[in-house]
């Protein structure tokens, strides 16, 4: 439900902008408030855990998220959705660690790995689902409230968890070693990551004022200040947002890496080809939802069944995920090339979706199930953290960067027309697969090293 929420926004971004009067910047401003507050506070959430217990934990951020879920759908401005959808990313950000920390507490050995591999398909699944699902609420405009459902139904999945979750979940105390919370280490993340999404969001639209160029190096700045303050604070005996031995883990760097770009390349594919699908050729939000079918039903199959694959191709299944990533993505920008209203690509783009959600998959579900594989279980709070933190920051800036480049590309070409989106869609696909090369080029760099 919580990775459904970043993209179920997508399909219904065109609805959502007709009906509050929201230009292209508040759009992905919706969309990324949440990832943005989900990012920076997963590991304060994993913390949380730690100290008051998983169960418990989990249950009120699904209280938080379901309530803040009723908020977005009730929303009468595009500011008050933006407001919503940031509480809303909090409430996933208490709730989802606490269900990889639960894992690597409860299983290990190939146990932990048949769990760890569910949650990853489920967790992708959910995000390609996510655009279907959208299309189909968005385009049966229950009762006349348009846009509307795609919050609100949430509400009756997160009562019923809340009911089942207060039955299964264990609901004891924390542990006693539970290590205290990091405020000035979060307020320094909240503010890099801020400081360099905001201007990329609003730049554009804005024709990348001073202030953008400015906020974005003060980011950067602010970054930098942050991993010096974790790191003299690990050197005292603090607690730091995340552990130092968890990034000496063996393979830790390099799997921070992997996620890090398979999610940039997962969030803006499916943001700016959302676009292009409703703006550039006018497909309906419920076929714009129903073509991502496909890549969702494709990335759940391979997702959970890799390990079941030949040994001989398990070592090489990652480097082959980017690598197919790659060509399906510039496959389909190719077949969109000469879009007209109403056009589809033909059967070379359906491949196209069906190579992305396999390579996808493949980069991403064996990089999280190894990653994880070896963790001790008194890291598994920050270990959990940080990857699910790498993951919603990919898709951050996933849609922030390639979401900017389809619309200045469209702008500096023009009329919104299916020809002059077809041209931006392309500019993004060609830039997506150049990230899919680098994922894959750059683990196998930090392998040798």
């Amino acid at each position: 439900m919580a990775s459904l929420d970043v993209f179920i926004v997508n399909v219904a971004a065109p609805t959502i902008g007709s009906d509050l009067h929201a230009s292209g910047a508040d759009l992905q401003l919706v969309v990324a408030g949440y990832v943005i507050a989900y990012s920076v506070l997963l590991i304060t959430g994993a913390r949380l855990g730690d100290r008051f217990g998983h169960g418990r934990v989990h249950l009120v951020g699904l209280g938080l998220f379901t309530t803040a879920s009723l908020a977005c759908g009730l929303a009468q401005g595009v500011s008050e959705l933006i407001v919503f959808r940031l509480v809303q990313g909090a409430g996933a950000a208490v709730m989802i660690p606490q269900v990889l920390s639960l894992i690597q507490r409860s299983f290990t050995g190939e146990a932990r790995l048949r769990a760890v591999g569910a949650y990853s398909a489920v967790l992708a699944v959910g995000a390609a689902a996510g655009q279907v699902l959208g299309g189909l609420l968005v385009s049966a405009d229950l009762l006349g409230t348009g846009w509307r459902p795609v919050f609100l139904v949430n509400v009756p999945v997160g009562l019923v968890l809340l009911v089942l979750g207060r039955r299964v979940l264990p609901r004891g105390g924390g542990v006693a070693s539970a290590r205290a919370l990091d405020g000035p280490g979060l307020v320094l993340l909240g503010a890099a990551v801020s400081l360099v999404t905001v201007p990329l969001v609003l730049g554009q639209e804005e024709d990348w004022p001073l202030w953008s160029w400015l906020s974005m190096a003060a980011g950067a700045v602010v970054f930098a200040l942050f991993c010096r303050y974790e790191a003299r604070l690990a050197r005292r005996g603090g607690a730091p947002l995340v552990a130092p031995r968890v990034l000496r883990h063996p393979g830790m760097g390099l799997a921070v890496l992997r996620i890090g770009a398979v999610m940039a390349v997962n969030g803006g594919f499916l943001f700016v080809l959302t676009l292009h699908l409703q703006g550039g050729l006018g497909y309906s939000a419920l076929r714009a939802g129903l073509t991502f079918a496909p890549t969702a039903a494709v990335f759940g199959v391979v997702g959970l069944t890799w390990r079941r694959w030949p040994a001989v191709c398990q070592r090489a299944l990652i480097p082959a995920g980017f690598t197919l990533t790659a060509l399906s993505v510039a496959g389909v920008g190719l077949a969109l090339r000469h879009g007209s209203h109403g056009s589809h690509g033909g059967a070379w783009v359906h491949l196209g979706y069906l190579g992305v959600g396999a390579g996808l998959a493949l980069a991403f579900s064996p990089t999280l199930a190894r990653a994880l594989a070896g963790v001790r279980p008194e890291d598994a709070a920050d270990a959990s953290g940080l990857l699910a933190t790498v993951t919603q920051l990919g898709q951050l800036i996933g849609v922030a960067a390639f979401g900017t480049l389809f619309f200045d590309r469209l702008e500096s070409l023009g009329a919104r027309q299916a020809y002059t989106s077809s041209d931006a869609l392309m500019t993004c696909m060609s830039a997506l697969a150049a990230t899919a090369v680098l994922g894959a080029v750059s683990g196998l760099v930090l392998r040798r090293r």
